[in-house]
């Protein structure tokens, strides 16, 4: 048996957690560069706010009639988000992350323990207790039923947020009433496909032949149906799987022009880099990095280019990393252009144990070399830092625009709200 913990418009119940004032006010969050809406609240769908509205369009009226706006705080997301999984841990045997705001649980030998509805509802209650934060919860014999449990406490509010389906009427009442298009893994292209051949809901899917879905789609869904029937095809994922590759690409704030700044910004985003592939315990052999102007600007000149820098030896020091970024922005960059966004993208990993070591690098060097990174790592993680190297810039013109970010409340020692 599996359960889909969801919580509920994360970023914006994120930004309650230390704003009880804003309980039932409509809030939204902004994509970077405060751009568009990427999370809302209820109540800001009640006054019509859309995800994806430009905010440009809606501040005028979104602000009349009393709305709260906040830039994207990925600092405080993320730190909320590793607590409400720390809680998970402690409630079932194994835990998987699906994303920043969702966790499958194995509920092996919970239901000799307690009533699943029950345990839905304990989950619940310690979460907005010790986070703040407000979840729903879906469960299921399998982890695609599970996700349509989640969708199912999502749409009926008398469900109190816990749907449990480990009965096989209840998976079939609300099979009926799912639509197509909000099953786990089917896309728009393949939800206009089942709709042409007369396929509306999740029950009339798991009444198709399977052996004809294999000829006619792909294995993939045939699985689907098979868990939507409530046989277990996808297991756990409790160990994250490596990561192939780390972009960090960003839009800046302004169009840039000046090499100097675009050696500044690369220079950040391979830093950043960096510390993400320490933390994967890996090193890289190549680094590539792309600029570009604004494609929706027709009446500037255009031009987007991409180039890869291979390493001798891998690496996951900063240092080298930043110096490849500079390095390859002499090769692609061309003056006259007015850049809107630049990225950096490692590949080739390998794990960092059975890294063969520089052969012109003394033992000792090496060791110095990555102390120095676990170093740098370690402060960034607490209130003395951030330390970072001057070629990163420091006035950071070219930075992505947050003017209405609420403070890091659980990162940042002098952001800590006052009680006046």
């Amino acid at each position: 048996m599996f359960a889909l913990v969801d919580c509920n418009s994360f970023y914006a119940s994120c930004e309650r957690v230390f704003r009880p004032d804003l309980k039932n006010k409509p809030i939204v969050v902004l994509s970077n560069n405060d751009g568009c809406v990427v999370a809302l609240t209820k109540e800001a769908k009640e006054i019509g706010i859309k995800m994806c509205d430009p905010w440009f369009e809606i501040e005028k009226e979104y602000t009349r009639k009393g709305g709260i706006v906040f830039s994207s705080n990925y600092e405080l997301y993320a730190d909320i988000s590793s607590r409400v999984m720390d809680v998970l841990e402690q409630l079932a045997p194994r835990l998987e992350i699906y994303s920043i705001d969702e966790a499958f649980l194995d509920l092996s030998g919970v239901n000799n323990c307690m009533d699943l509805y029950d345990f839905g509802i304990d989950c619940q209650r310690k979460i907005l207790k010790w986070i703040g934060v407000p979840v729903r919860v879906g469960i299921g014999p399998t982890k695609t039923l599970a996700k349509i449990a989640s969708y199912g406490a999502k749409k009926y509010p008398a469900t109190n947020g816990v749907v449990d389906l480990s009965n096989k009427k209840r998976q079939e009442r609300l099979l009926k009433i799912t639509p197509i298009g909000e099953i786990w893994g089917v896309g728009r292209r393949l939800e206009k496909h089942l709709n042409a051949i007369g396929i509306r809901n999740a029950y009339e899917l798991t009444q198709l032949d399977i052996s004809y879905i294999r000829k006619r789609f792909n294995i993939v869904l045939a699985k689907t149906i098979r868990e939507l029937k409530g046989e277990a095809c996808i297991d756990l994922e409790d160990q994250p799987m490596t990561k192939k590759q780390i972009v960090v690409s960003r839009t800046f704030s302004q169009r840039v022009t000046d090499k100097n700044l675009l050696n500044e910004a690369v220079s950040d985003y391979a830093a950043r880099a960096g510390v993400k592939l320490r933390k994967e315990k890996q090193v890289c052999k190549l680094l590539s990095v792309f600029i570009r102007t604004n494609p929706f600007r027709k009446q500037d000149i255009q031009h987007r280019e991409m180039i890869s820098i291979p390493f001798i030896n891998p690496t996951n020091d900063s240092r080298d990393l930043m110096y490849g970024a500079r390095m390859a922005m002499e090769k692609i960059f061309k003056p006259n252009f007015q850049y809107n966004k630049a990225g950096i993208m490692l590949s080739d990993f390998y794990d960092e144990e059975v890294l063969q070591l520089d052969l012109f690098k003394s033992e000792h060097r090496n060791s110095i070399d990555k102390n120095l990174m676990k170093t740098i790592d370690r402060i960034n993680k607490t209130s003395n830092g951030p330390v970072t190297f001057l070629s990163q810039g420091i006035k950071k013109e070219w930075s992505m625009r947050r003017e209405l970010q609420s403070p890091r409340y659980t990162t940042n020692w002098y952001q800590l709200p006052n009680a006046n």
